[in-house]
C-alpha cells in the first residue's frame, strides 16, 4: 500500500478505542441509516469500504440474511477486529472484515461477475486518495441497477465544534498558528451539501439519486467533545503536542464550550444513495 495509506492506517490503529467509543451515538446510527436507504435485501453481496468497526457493514450483514454475504475492506486492522468481535457476539457468519487498500480491491469468487448489489461507504469517501477518481472506480464494481451509497457530515452541522476544537488547538501548537486547518482543504468540503453530493453522485454514473438529512444533535459533554476530537479527523490537531500539551488542550476544550455556551455537537450527517447506470455495450 502507498505510504498515505500506510499512515492512515496507523492512525486510525492508534485510536481504535477512541473510534469505537463514537459508535453508540455516531457511526451506528448513520451506518443504519445509510444501509435501510440502500434498500440492502436478502442474498445480496455487499461491499462496505472503508468500514472501520462495521457500522455499516454490520448492519448490512443483517440485511443479507444467511445466503447474502458481506466484505468490509479497511487499512486499518485494530478497527477490523473490533467489527469480527462484534460480528462473532451477534453469530453471524456471512460477514468478512479484510484488511485491504479499497482503492485496488478485486470482488473475490463469491461475487457475481456482473459485480455487488450495494456498496456502502459511511464518513469514509473524504479519505480516499483522489477522491473522485477512486469513488468512480468503486462504483464500477457494483452491477448495473445496483445500488451505491455514502455518509458524510452537513458543513453547517460539524463546522462550529471544528472551529472551537481548531481555536484552541492554535493557541498550543505554533504550525497551526498561521490560521490554515487542514480540514478547511478536506475533498469533503466539495460534497457536504444536499446539492453538491446529489452531483458528485450523479457524475460518478448513476441516476434516482437521493440525499437525506440525518439530524444528530448530541449533549456537548466534555467526554463526548475530546470523543470527537480524538476519534475524527480533528485528530490531526494535536500532531507534533506532547501529553502535557494534548492534556492542556482537552481542558481548554471543555472550557471552552462553557464559554462560547455550547450545549450540542451538531453530528448531523447527509445520507446519499444513486442507483448505477452502465452503458449500453457496444459491438
Amino acid at each position: 500500500m502507498p505510504d498515505d495509506t500506510s499512515e492512515l492506517a496507523r492512525t486510525f490503529d492508534e485510536v481504535s478505542g477512541d473510534f469505537d467509543a463514537l459508535t453508540p451515538t455516531v457511526w451506528g446510527p448513520a451506518g443504519q441509516a445509510l444501509v435501510f436507504q440502500l434498500g440492502v435485501r436478502p442474498d445480496d453481496r455487499v461491499l462496505d469500504a472503508c468500514c472501520g468497526t462495521g457500522a455499516s457493514a454490520l448492519p448490512a450483514a443483517a440485511a443479507v440474511g444467511p445466503n447474502g454475504r458481506v466484505h468490509g475492506v479497511d487499512v486499518a486492522g485494530n478497527l477490523l477486529e473490533c467489527g469480527r468481535l462484534v460480528a462473532e457476539q451477534r453469530a453471524l457468519k456471512n460477514i468478512d472484515f479484510v484488511c485491504a487498500d479499497v482503492t485496488t480491491w478485486e470482488p473475490p469468487s463469491d461475487v457475481p461477475a456482473a459485480g455487488y448489489d450495494a456498496l456502502a461507504i459511511s464518513y469514509g469517501v473524504f479519505f480516499l486518495p483522489h477522491m473522485d477518481s477512486a469513488f468512480a472506480r468503486l462504483v464500477g464494481l457494483v452491477r448495473n441497477g445496483g445500488r451505491v451509497g455514502v455518509t458524510v457530515w452537513r458543513a453547517d452541522g460539524i463546522d462550529r465544534f471544528t472551529e472551537l476544537a481548531f481555536d484552541v488547538a492554535s493557541r498550543h501548537s505554533p504550525r497551526l498558528a498561521d490560521g490554515q486547518h487542514a480540514g478547511k482543504d478536506s475533498p469533503w468540503r466539495a460534497i457536504s451539501t444536499p446539492p453538491t453530493l446529489e452531483a458528485w453522485l450523479a457524475a460518478a454514473g448513476t441516476h434516482s439519486v437521493e440525499v437525506r438529512t440525518l439530524s444528530n444533535l448530541l449533549p456537548a459533554t466534555a467526554e463526548l467533545c475530546w470523543n470527537f476530537v480524538m476519534a475524527t479527523g480533528l485528530r490531526a490537531l494535536l500532531s507534533g503536542l506532547d501529553a502535557e500539551g494534548i492534556d492542556a488542550v482537552r481542558r481548554d476544550i471543555a472550557d471552552e464550550i462553557t464559554a462560547r455556551s455550547i450545549h450540542t455537537i451538531d453530528a448531523t450527517t447527509l445520507v446519499g444513495t444513486a442507483t448505477v447506470r452502465r452503458p449500453p455495450a457496444t459491438v
